[in-house]
């Protein structure tokens, strides 16, 4: 997770994601063995990017589109999986099987 927490209405402020990003570069550190990262929503993506210290403007996130070399990762993102993007459709049961297989794919797994 790259908000370590749950803040009021689900909804974290830009400080703290800041805050949490130390500990997402610590989990990136241990996995050695981690090839692809799957990021589940824009605040995910965004932190991966700035944990990375790549530019988010040369990897906008987008639903089920990977970016190779970021840092020595390949880095897919998908909306995020909430009740509120489920329930409107913004991300559907195929939509998600979809991009989790492209990561496996990219993963070699």
């Amino acid at each position: 997770n790259s908000v370590r927490c749950v803040p009021p209405q689900n909804k974290p402020e830009p400080f703290e994601i800041k805050t949490c990003r130390q500990f997402l570069k610590s989990e990136l550190e241990t996995l050695p063995n981690v090839k692809v990262i799957l990021a589940l929503g824009k605040i995910a993506h965004d932190s991966v990017c700035d944990t990375l210290g790549v530019r988010k403007a040369l990897h906008p996130f987008k639903h089920g589109v990977a970016y190779e070399k970021v840092g020595k990762f390949t880095l897919i993102s998908s909306y995020h999986c909430s009740r509120y993007n489920t329930n409107t459709g913004v991300l559907t049961t195929e939509m998600f099987e979809n991009v989790v297989g492209k990561a496996k794919k990219l993963a070699n797994l």
